[in-house]
């Protein structure tokens, strides 16, 4: 009984604080658990009406030099035939009726089987070595988690100029600054299947109005090492500069996924915990030489 009591104190303790139990952490910390043999790599693209930028990331998927096992396509409730053209590339297609990109990528990541989850956009275009360069990077020790920024596959030579500036510059370095660390851009992302599972009670999968890729940010522990590498970086479309509504669109569920995240998206907190673990490691560090 005092077992059980002492267990749920640490839930509960664990839920406001932010963190997940040191028994939820993800092995990839302690090593990834596939020391030894060749992972396999499961690719999950959401998608909702968009065929055509689909069949371009498939294609370049069939290109990679080391090649998905598993291709998992969740359409969101799509009225053109983006399912079809991902039944014909050969991926497995989930129908996810409940609109939301975070509910169809959590469908996504726990229908996978993989040991390493890639997640792209249906505009994702990621050049050839791109899955054989997240491998390299995952089996880093102690990385949970990969990813690249995009790069823009349309628009004009304005836009294109003006595209780190106003988009990719301000995500990874306003995100870097508020969660301690790298975030996760969901257009270019691979993490360890064990990474999902220490997390994927966290994530807020029934809101439509999150951004997937910062929720899962921070449903990460802060002192969990994510590597941003311009290696990973993928081609996308312009759609983010779309228009005014768009872009309004995007700031409004940013400051919403902040919003529900409570504590956890505090940035003192997030700074906080990860010096608390460096500290920690540096001087258990120092002792272990003793």
């Amino acid at each position: 009984m005092r077992d059980r009591r002492c267990t749920a104190a640490q839930e509960r303790r664990s839920a406001r604080s932010g963190r997940p139990r040191s028994a939820d952490r993800p092995s990839a910390q302690r090593g990834s658990g596939i020391i030894g043999r060749v992972p396999s790599v499961s690719v999950v693209v959401p998608v909702l009406d968009d065929a055509e930028h689909l069949a371009r990331c498939l294609a370049a998927l069939t290109a990679q030099t080391r090649p998905a096992d598993e291709v998992v396509v969740v359409d969101n409730g799509s009225t053109d035939d983006s399912a079809d053209v991902a039944r014909a590339a050969g991926a497995t297609v989930l129908h996810e009726s409940v609109r939301g990109i975070a509910r169809a990528s959590a469908r996504g990541y726990d229908h996978a089987s993989g040991d390493v989850l890639v997640r792209l956009d249906a505009d994702s275009v990621p050049p050839p070595e791109w899955i054989a360069t997240a491998l390299a990077l995952l089996g880093r020790p102690g990385v949970v988690a990969v990813t690249g920024p995009g790069r823009p596959s349309d628009g004009g030579r304005v836009v294109r100029r003006v595209w780190g500036a106003l988009y990719m510059g301000p995500y990874f370095g306003l995100m870097w600054s508020a969660l301690g660390r790298p975030p996760v851009f969901g257009s270019a992302t691979a993490m360890h299947r064990s990474t999902w599972l220490a997390v994927r009670s966290r994530v807020h999968r029934d809101d439509p109005e999150v951004h997937d890729d910062v929720d899962l940010s921070m449903a990460f522990d802060p002192a969990w090492r994510v590597t941003a590498d311009t290696a990973l970086t993928v081609e996308v479309s312009t759609r983010p500069f779309s228009g005014p509504t768009s872009v309004l669109r995007r700031t409004r569920r940013a400051f919403h996924t902040f919003r529900v995240n409570g504590r956890r998206a505090n940035p003192v907190r997030r700074w906080a915990r990860r010096s608390r673990v460096a500290l920690r490691s540096r001087v258990g560090g120092t002792w272990s030489r003793r």
